[in-house]
């Protein structure tokens, strides 16, 4: 299933070119047009999804399967000491296709951890309210599949 106005679709269709470095039945890789570093690629399902949340789950592993493989290949590819995984559901994501973005990455690069500030919590009290919250998130998503 794809979607003609989504440019990853296009991608994988073959209709807008990219340098693809990585190819199977579930899933493509292609080198980012506007790379963080070089060697920075995206990952992307074939069949269109917007966020991680709508991949179906007999999709989960084979695509995580191909994350790992291809973090291993961008790593060695470019001598890096290590890499950047992360991915965007909607908010941040350029692109309204799931993607998870591999980067390699040095010591002193210039990417400094995450590219957002970070807060904290007030006390260990509003940490547990937190994990309460999601806590019970998990078990009403338990009592619904």
């Amino acid at each position: 299933m794809t979607e003609d106005n989504c440019l990853f679709c296009r991608i994988v269709s073959g209709e807008v070119p990219a340098t693809l470095v990585y190819v199977d039945k579930n899933a493509a890789a292609f080198l980012d047009h506007r790379p963080l570093f070089h060697g920075h690629t995206l990952l992307v399902p074939r069949e269109h999804v917007e966020t991680l949340v709508e991949l179906p789950q007999k999709l989960v592993g084979p695509f995580f399967e191909a994350a790992q493989t291809l973090t291993r290949a961008v790593e060695h590819a470019m001598n890096a000491e290590g890499t950047f995984v992360a991915m965007n559901n909607r908010v941040s994501q350029s692109v309204p296709h799931l993607h998870i973005h591999i980067v390699p990455r040095r010591k002193k690069d210039g990417l400094k951890g995450f590219f957002w500030p970070r807060t904290k919590y007030k006390d260990e009290e509003e940490m547990k309210v937190v994990q309460r919250k999601i806590a019970d998130a998990l078990e009403d998503l338990a009592h619904k599949k």
